[in-house]
């Protein structure tokens, strides 16, 4: 089988503050991701939200459903988005081929049964980033490339937290059900992400991190925002950001991630900031 999949339970935060590092990693962080010719899942019960990638290499690789998901075919009740940050690849959907260039999108949404993942090279073979949340309606498919993006500058030199950010599956580009993705990438010189912090009761969020140099790291910071905690991410990993917790994170060099959201509602902007100086 070549999809394959994990499951993850949520945690109340009055239980993670008593976590170590071990623990903590164990819960939140998702390290196996973009391995060749296997396509990997991480189903958190955070709003049923999978964290995946698809990495084909030798041969193509096909979407199966999983036991979890008890459907007859993935996307039966579920949408998908899915951004390419690696080599030229394809994804045919029930016979039609999408061709993804790197950093293009792609969204799928409820109802379309067979999905293939293929790579143009396979010594540089697409890497497909995975998100796929439950859905109630059926949209149509819509590829978004790099121009069709909606852009964002955000921050400045001054405090290291410049950066771009570059809106992909969101309602106001592509009609969704809850799923919303997008690409920042920080500039040379900054370090500092989604600072101010915040949290969304309404919505979780996956942070996927990738462009970090091999012997270089980012620190993500999670939790409440007076009971905060860490951890250490390298290059192609992923961590599950719970509704009740803040998502933010520096670097030790620039890097670029991908986030992903769903929940209650579809407003970007919907968020309850967190004073800098009265987190702990």
């Amino acid at each position: 089988m070549a999809t394959q999949n994990e499951v993850r339970y949520a945690a109340s935060p009055a239980d993670v503050k008593n976590y170590d590092t071990k623990r903590l990693r164990e819960e939140f962080l998702i390290d196996n991701l973009m391995t060749q010719d296997i396509i990997t899942f991480v189903y958190s019960h955070y709003d049923r939200f999978m964290v995946g990638s698809a990495v084909p290499a030798k041969a193509p690789l096909t979407l199966e459903t999983t036991e979890d998901l008890k459907a007859s075919y993935f996307l039966e009740r579920r949408e998908m988005g899915i951004i390419n940050i690696g080599g030229t690849g394809t994804v045919t959907v029930d016979g039609t081929a999408y061709e993804l260039e790197n950093k293009e999108a792609l969204y799928l949404g409820k109802g379309n049964k067979e999905v293939v993942f293929s790579s143009e090279k396979a010594d540089n073979p697409a890497m497909f980033y995975l998100n796929s949340t439950p859905a109630h309606k059926e949209f149509p498919i819509k590829k978004i490339g790099v121009n069709d993006v909606e852009v964002v500058e955000l921050g400045a030199p001054e405090t290291a937290n410049a950066r771009t950010l570059r809106k992909y599956i969101v309602n106001s580009v592509v009609d969704v059900c809850q799923l919303q993705m997008g690409m920042t990438t920080i500039k040379p010189g900054s370090s500092w992400n989604t600072m101010p912090a915040h949290v969304h009761d309404r919505r979780m969020e996956v942070y996927f991190y990738f462009e970090v140099p091999a012997d270089q790291a980012v620190c993500h910071f999670m939790g409440q925002p007076q009971e905060t905690r860490h951890i250490w991410m390298a290059n192609n990993e992923a961590v599950v950001s719970p509704p009740w917790s803040i998502h933010s994170g520096s670097g030790t060099s620039n890097y670029s991630f991908i986030w992903g959201m769903a929940g209650e509602n579809l407003d970007y902007g919907d968020m309850d900031h967190s004073k800098i100086n009265e987190l702990r």
